[in-house]
């Protein structure tokens, strides 16, 4: 079967939600043909190894301004979408859900293609790729009446946890057809680090336009930080990532912003850490930071956000700023270094590519 798959952004891993989508279309493409239709947003091109693999087709679809935009959204906001879900719907994106042809299986990427596709969903089985359980941290009735909408529409949704799962039926008062479906990397791709760097370098990688990320940026230095200060006052942070426009007042504390090398990055610190207090999905820069082999510190929000991980073997988790405070310590002092060689073996298993083709492969979770 060949699968269409709709998108409103470029197909690229420039964000997490990037990473997410291209995970979905590599491994899409090892079960056999995939076309992508996508709004050009958000990167300058597509992946490169996504335009280079043979069984991708990638189109790109330019969306028209003015009145005929405008209907769109409004036809949009009239069927429940936010406004700012809304802004990204035009009538090319209709047409390109509307004009599939019958045999191929339509997939609609997020929920701003979803705010396009919903009059379609039902007529044509669509599956909708969720990305977080969106109402589960923006809660607003307007957002949590559309989210409803789209998982009771579409034929199957895709989801990222099996606690988003969880919360979906609970947001639907009933099971639905769903698919675990984790974020995932190219494992393999990600090199490993040849040993400590040895730097007392904690690194924070994230996209911070998006609240949890900035929100977790905030408790980790202004709770966790002048903790680990007491015990090791060398120790640093690498703030790594788009959406932070402030310079905190302690030097320790370096915001980077976007860089081009993240490899470089990872090389330079000693550990990583994920210190979110709320948000959905399993935290891909978590992922990632497993797959290169690196410690990891995280709350115990985000910890139970990789759900096939445990404490204590894959990564550290805390459950307060003391805790984690105490946890960063050791791992920028190398007591832990253990725990990366089994985090990456985890990744492979758990949140590769070839991971989630497997999981494509199998059944969808009963109704």
């Amino acid at each position: 079967m060949t699968d269409l798959l709709i998108t409103s952004y470029t197909p690229a891993r420039t964000s997490g939600r990037g990473v997410r989508t291209c995970g979905v279309i590599a491994a899409l493409a090892r079960l056999g043909e995939v076309e992508v239709a996508y709004v050009p947003f958000g990167a300058d091109a597509p992946a490169a190894d996504l335009a280079a693999t043979e069984s991708i087709t990638l189109r790109r679809i330019d969306p028209s301004r003015g009145a005929r935009r405008a209907v769109a959204a409004a036809w949009a906001v009239a069927r429940g979408a936010t406004p700012g879900l809304a802004r990204a719907v035009s009538p090319e994106i209709v047409a390109a859900a509307r004009d599939a042809p019958a045999d191929v299986r339509l997939i609609v990427d997020g929920p701003t293609a979803a705010a396009a596709v919903l009059p379609l969903a039902r007529r044509s089985e669509a599956i909708y790729v969720a990305h977080n359980l969106e109402s589960s941290f923006r809660p607003t009735p307007r957002l949590t009446s559309f989210e409803r909408r789209v998982l009771s529409e579409f034929a199957e949704a895709w989801m990222a946890t099996r606690v988003d799962m969880d919360a979906a039926r609970a947001l639907v008062g009933r099971d639905l057809p769903m698919r675990y479906v984790p974020n995932a990397v190219d494992v393999s791709s990600l090199p490993t680090r040849a040993g400590r760097a040895g730097n007392h370098i904690a690194l924070f990688v994230g996209d911070f336009t998006y609240a949890p990320n900035l929100e977790g940026l905030s408790y980790l230095v202004d709770e966790i930080m002048p903790r680990v200060w007491e015990r090791l006052p060398e120790a640093a942070v690498n703030v790594v990532g788009r959406g932070v426009d402030i310079q905190p007042v302690d030097p320790r504390v370096r915001v980077l912003g976007f860089v081009d090398d993240l490899d470089a990055a990872y090389a330079e610190a000693d550990a990583v850490v994920v210190p979110l207090l709320t948000g959905g999905g399993s935290p891909l820069k978590f992922v990632e930071a497993l797959a290169r082999g690196m410690p990891v510190v995280a709350t115990r929000h985000a910890a139970a956000l990789i759900e096939p991980g445990r404490a204590g073997e894959h990564f550290l988790a805390a459950d307060d700023a003391e805790g984690f405070a105490a946890a960063l310590v050791s791992a920028l002092s190398g007591e832990v270094d253990q725990l990366g060689e089994r985090g990456r073996a985890m990744a492979e298993h758990e949140f590769s590519i070839e991971a989630l083709e497997r999981e494509l492969r199998g059944p969808t979770a009963p109704e």
